[in-house]
Parts: C-alpha cells; sequence; structure tokens
C-alpha cells in the first residue's frame, strides 16, 4: 500500500470517529489537503486514492498546480492573500479561507463579477490576538460581515481560524469553540449566505479531531497526509 494511501485512509477514520463523538454526521466534515510544497505527481496520488479538494497558501505556486493537474481537483486558498492577487483568487479558486479585510474583500467581489462568477468566501477571525497571525479581531468581525453584506459577487460561508502551535490539542480546544460560538451568533443574525448552516475551517494535522469535536465542517491536513515538507 502507498504511504498517501495509508495516511489517507487513516485520516478519514480519525474524521470519522471525532465525527461520531461528537454527535455528528462524517459526511459534514471534508478534508482540504494542504498541498503547498508538494509536487503534482504526489497530488495526482493522492486523487488517484479518492481526494480531489486541496488547499495551497501561495498563488503563484497554486497557478502552476492548477494549469497542470486535473480538472477534477478542487481548490481552496488558504493563505494570505495580498490585495494585488485579488484577481488570481477570485478566479481560480472554489472558495477563498481568508478574507480579512474589507479592502480586500471588494477587490475580490471586482474580480469575480468581472469572472461572472461568485466567489464563495470563509472570513478569517483572529482569535487568539496573536500580532503574528491574520484575521480580523473578533470584536471587529461582525463590522466586516456587515459591509461585505452589500458585495453582489461574494457569498460568505462561515468562519477560518488559525489558533495558537500548542503541544497539546486540547489546549486549542477553546480558541475552536469561541469561533464556533462566533459563527452561531452571525448565523443568527443572517450573515451567511446559507440559511440551514455554516463552514468552518479550523484544525490541522496536530488538532483536527478536536476541531472537528468543536464543529469543524473544513479540515487542512498536510503533514498527516504528505508527510513533513522539505
Amino acid at each position: 500500500m502507498s504511504a498517501i494511501k495509508e495516511n489517507l485512509e487513516q485520516i478519514r477514520n480519525r474524521i470519522e470517529r471525532a465525527a461520531l463523538r461528537a454527535g455528528r454526521d462524517p459526511q459534514s466534515v471534508r478534508l482540504v489537503a494542504v498541498s503547498k510544497k508538494i509536487a503534482p505527481p504526489l497530488i495526482e496520488e493522492a486523487m488517484a486514492w479518492g481526494q480531489t479538494l486541496f488547499g495551497e497558501n501561495y498563488m503563484q505556486e497554486a497557478k502552476e498546480k492548477i494549469s497542470r493537474l486535473p480538472a477534477a481537483a478542487r481548490w481552496h486558498f488558504i493563505g494570505h492573500i495580498q490585495s494585488k492577487k485579488a484577481k488570481d483568487a477570485a478566479t481560480l479558486f472554489d472558495l477563498v479561507h481568508t478574507v480579512d479585510r474589507l479592502k480586500l474583500a471588494r477587490e475580490l467581489d471586482k474580480h469575480a463579477g468581472l469572472a461572472g462568477r461568485i466567489l464563495p468566501v470563509l472570513v478569517q477571525i483572529n482569535v487568539s490576538g496573536e500580532t503574528q497571525k491574520e484575521g480580523v479581531a473578533p470584536a471587529g468581525a461582525e463590522e466586516l460581515l456587515v459591509a461585505m453584506g452589500g458585495l453582489a459577487n461574494l457569498r460568505v460561508q462561515g468562519l477560518m481560524t488559525m489558533p495558537p502551535l500548542l503541544d497539546d490539542p486540547e489546549d486549542v480546544r477553546p480558541f475552536f469553540r469561541t469561533l464556533r460560538q462566533l459563527a452561531e451568533h452571525f448565523a443568527a443574525k443572517g450573515y451567511f449566505a446559507r440559511s440551514d448552516g455554516f463552514e468552518l475551517s479550523m484544525g490541522m494535522s496536530g488538532d483536527f479531531e478536536v476541531a472537528i469535536e468543536e464543529g469543524a465542517t473544513l479540515v487542512r491536513v498536510g503533514t498527516a497526509l504528505f508527510g513533513p515538507r522539505l
């Protein structure tokens, strides 16, 4: 058995068990295979074993991969976006996880409109308050969501966060819970495109099971699937 196939099976089993522990349908959680710095042949191998959703952090690298890989792949952008890269983000990706300021949202809206498409996005919230992390502060999130509600070519599907890197996943749980509670609050106010739920992008290789227990619908897993990056 290939390492990628074995890793995928293990990750899917862990996702299923975590969802069931939380009384959730495992199908409500999607695996975003983080493929930054991963060569296209390895991505194609993951596709051969049924993984079609990939997350990229760097725009130029992502553009090259998307042009080379099968159209069956679905691409999410999960890295920081400079406003000057908004055109690529708005035209290449199925979901952008990292909208954290109105200037970027307006640029994405403009370019999505020029491309004749509606772009699904998530608002990135810095729940930990770490100065080195991107994301809007929780206190400013509602103002941003209200403003984004007036952008015709964006559809806000939910929230995303990057919690602190801590050794014990249980220490990260409060940050995931905070994001879920914020999402529930904003959903009640009608800020998300779907009336029947919302997306929560949270959890990575070391803590995705705790994230699922706290409501994650998108988990971003790279190292546990592809191994350490060089």
